[in-house]
């Protein structure tokens, strides 16, 4: 007998696991080398939170766009953001230095607080996306924009 009850949580993460393996999102696979293009850049999700209603709304429409266009033959790119709220995170990075009774921001310096700032991104920053994810949101999430400066090989001036 079929269970009466959905239980999310038993599947999104098994789906979500088969496309990613499938590379069922990516952009310019092969078979598609010819294809018209169409192209979409996902508003950068916060760092600040969890997905709310608008993002969910936002969110659907792109990806119905995208699935459509990628039915209809088109290689499709849904590029994923990355965060875009600098003025909130840096006011959630202010709260919790204050809270840990640290040195604020003109203090310890820009460097400094640059990195606590990429800190704050690297803890809380997945949130959104991962939620996306588990949601089915069809990015070429192979593209995902990479993580601080301070992690990567060779960091950029910012």
């Amino acid at each position: 007998m079929m269970d009466n009850r959905f239980e999310p949580a038993a599947i999104e993460a098994r789906i979500a696991d088969r496309w990613a393996k499938a590379n069922a999102f990516a952009a310019m696979r092969p078979g598609r080398e010819t294809a018209e293009p169409f192209c979409i850049v996902i508003p950068p999700p916060n760092v600040t939170g969890s997905l709310h209603i608008g993002h969910a709304l936002n969110n659907t429409l792109q990806d119905v766009l995208c699935r459509y266009w990628r039915m209809k033959g088109k290689d499709v790119l849904w590029q994923p953001g990355t965060d875009h709220a600098g003025i909130a995170t840096q006011m959630m990075v202010e709260r919790k230095l204050a809270a840990e009774n640290r040195a604020d921001r003109r203090s310890m310096g820009r460097d400094a607080f640059l990195r606590e700032v990429w800190a704050w991104k690297e803890e809380s920053g997945g949130t959104i996306v991962n939620q996306l994810k588990r949601l089915g949101a069809s990015c070429d999430w192979s593209r995902e924009p990479s993580a601080s400066p301070w992690t990567r090989a060779s960091p950029t001036p910012c």
